[in-house]
């Protein structure tokens, strides 16, 4: 057992009453397990959940006042791609496995990674590793380490150790919990291997349509019955691994969850729309053929996205009815946010346009992004002359559709009108994940919606009858113009609402940019007529914004704090003053995806404070609140001005 993390005097602070009086109901901390930051004498370059220095880094935020921490995918990748939104639905990451844990004799586990080899392997790790990932070199490092970790574990078994005993038997039950998604992952791990790496629709040779089927058929079919288990008796040894790798990283997971919950947090998983090979070819018979799923042009990638998705065919997703045999997609949805909700207190939804409304394009095009651009909504498109084969899944007819001179298919009115029969046929997927949310506890409380700059008519429907709000990305808001979907003052309480996420650049980023630019001032006078306490105090606050680059971005995110919307999400390189880009959406490169948190980050961070180069929280919420000042007691801006002032070494902040 590790020592507990203690919290400190974060009850203590004003900020939990700042928020209060802000109606923030939710402050979420969202990081990747790879930014996470790792224990020098472990660290092999990734970060994982399960370590000392995560749990430092959560009961900071705890202490900072932080209620949830909001993780990315958590799905196996493969080596060629970081993305973890192309990770498996159910396999667990083996990249998260803390190997730290694995070297304690004094652990659950014991030393079943000898320690000499533990360091010889960090000794290996590439320079800056602490700060990028290198994916690659990471991946490697770590299925040498685990491997040797398996083979401990086997050869102690095998001399009749109690510990290792004890660990087949968590196994054991491991395996029959798991059923069929371990089994089919695990034989999609060698059958891969026998393809040269190469995943099941790019499979050649003789018998590569039987072994396509493996995943799916092969329980009504004797001979494919039979080469499954011929696959099961030759492969042993590595089906036996990957089953104990999982074994791991879900008991980690659990551990993890138990700490967090110690330190009075909540965690909320990610389910994203894209699905991964391994997941299809154990349910093909789920797939629409001929089609992709993408994000069709819009204010945010004007261009489209050709994402390559696959997409689960509409006939596959039929609720059971009397015969309570839903659908191969519908139970696959369902088996798959079940498991979810089994880990974790809150889902994120990502993307939720593909389980109400997907665009799709042809998956025969050569050129996938014209492609995408020339696509259509799956059950929006009656009479598309150049998709023809999308009406029989259409559920408006084309006199419900607003194809005006400036109406576009991708447009978000392009369906215009609805009954409540269509809405029902629409939400059929997205119900599906509700009534498993349901059943935990509050649906508000434990679905959030990822829709950024598309709200089609269908999905704003579905959501409104559940309640449930939108995504406000604040740095997008044009602040030309006060209806933008994105200004603050537009959001709604049930809404997310962020200066930034994961695809977009930091708060310190664009805070440099707007300076070289020139556009501070613009930003600063935005800011000052939404936050001055009266008209009189305008001009001066905004001569401060335009004058101190540190007090804008603390104003930025003020705006984000005071605004309608009761939860608030915060990147975390938001949070630590980090100017590097974590993702470039529509790229592929071995920057994405790679930025963490140095060892050093607390010092790193304080240093930033004292610099207005980092969140300072009490700051931000005594810039919001003093925009209602005759509603706030004094003696609460009085304690955060005090809070405020204290990193940046007493400096006054007027």
């Amino acid at each position: 057992m590790r020592p507990p993390i203690e919290v400190g005097a974060g009850s203590r602070s004003a900020v939990p009453e700042a928020m209060q009086r802000l109606g923030v109901r939710r402050l979420a901390l969202a990081i990747h397990d790879a930014s996470l930051p790792g224990d020098p004498e472990d660290d092999l370059g990734r970060g994982t959940p399960w370590s000392r220095a995560t749990l430092r880094l959560l009961a900071f935020a705890r202490e900072l006042g932080f209620d949830s921490i909001q993780l990315g995918p958590q799905g196996l990748t493969d080596e060629d791609d970081a993305s973890p939104y192309m990770g498996t639905a159910f396999s667990r990451n083996p990249l998260s496995i803390a190997l730290g844990p694995l070297a304690d004799p004094h652990g659950r586990w014991g030393d079943l990674l000898p320690a000499a080899r533990l360091a010889g392997l960090v000794a290996r790790r590439p320079a800056g590793a602490e700060r990028r990932v290198p994916y690659d070199r990471v991946f490697r490092a770590q299925r040498e380490a685990l491997g040797a970790v398996f083979e401990s574990f086997e050869r102690r078994r095998a001399a009749g150790d109690p510990a290792a005993a004890a660990l087949h038997g968590d196994l054991e039950r491991f395996e029959r919990k798991a059923g069929d998604w371990l089994d089919s992952d695990a034989l999609y791990d060698v059958l891969r291997a026998e393809y040269r790496g190469r995943d099941w629709y790019h499979w050649e040779g003789s018998h590569a349509d039987r072994d396509r089927a493996l995943g799916t058929r092969w329980r009504d079919d004797p001979p494919l019955a039979e080469r499954r288990a011929e696959l099961t008796r030759r492969y042993g040894p590595a089906l036996r691994f990957y089953r104990f790798v999982q074994l791991l990283a879900h008991g980690q997971h659990r551990a993890f969850r138990q700490d967090v919950r110690s330190l009075g947090l909540r965690i909320f998983g990610d389910l994203q729309v894209g699905l991964s090979p391994r997941d299809t070819w154990r349910r093909t018979d789920m797939l629409l053929r001929g089609y992709r799923m993408g994000a069709p042009p819009s204010r945010t990638n004007p261009d489209g996205q050709p994402w390559d998705y696959p997409v689960i065919d509409p006939d596959a997703c039929r609720p059971g009815g009397a015969s309570g045999h839903d659908g191969p997609g519908l139970g696959f949805v369902t088996e798959r946010v079940t498991k979810l909700f089994d880990e974790f207190d809150a889902v994120r939804i990502d993307h939720p346009q593909g389980l109400v409304c997907p665009w799709v394009y042809r998956a025969d095009e050569p050129d996938p992004l014209r492609a995408v651009q020339e696509g259509a909504r799956l059950f929006s498109s009656p009479d598309l002359e150049d998709h023809r084969e999308l009406a029989r899944y259409a559920i408006v007819a084309p006199e419900q559709l607003g194809r005006g001179s400036a109406r576009r298919r991708w447009d978000d009115r392009w369906v215009e009108r609805l009954t409540p029969d269509q809405v029902d046929r629409y939400a059929v997927v997205f119900d599906s994940v509700v009534e498993v949310a349901r059943a935990r506890g509050e649906v508000a409380r434990s679905l959030i919606c990822e829709v950024l700059s598309t709200l089609p008519v269908p999905l704003e429907r579905v959501l409104a009858r559940h309640g449930l709000g939108r995504f406000r990305v604040t740095q997008k808001a044009d602040i030309s113009d006060p209806s933008d979907v994105y200004a603050p003052e537009n959001a709604s309480p049930n809404d997310w609402i962020m200066f930034g996420n994961h695809d977009t650049p930091s708060l310190w980023s664009l805070i440099d940019h707007w300076k070289a630019s020139g556009q501070q001032a613009e930003r600063a006078a935005h800011a000052a007529a939404r936050l001055a306490p009266s008209d009189r105090e305008r001009s001066s606050l905004a001569n401060r914004f335009a004058a101190e680059p540190g007090l804008l971005a603390h104003a930025e995110m003020a705006m984000v704090l005071a605004s309608p919307a009761e939860n608030v999400s915060i990147f975390f390189a938001d949070v630590f003053g980090l100017t590097e880009l974590y993702n470039r959406p529509g790229t592929v490169g071995p920057e994405n995806w790679s930025l963490r948190l140095a060892p050093e980050w607390r010092s790193s961070y304080d240093r930033r404070l004292r610099e207005d180069r980092a969140l300072n929280l009490p700051l931000a919420l005594l810039l919001g609140l003093r925009a209602r000042s005759r509603e706030v007691p004094e003696d609460l801006l009085r304690a955060l001005r005090d809070e405020a002032e204290r990193p940046r070494g007493g400096a006054p902040l007027g």
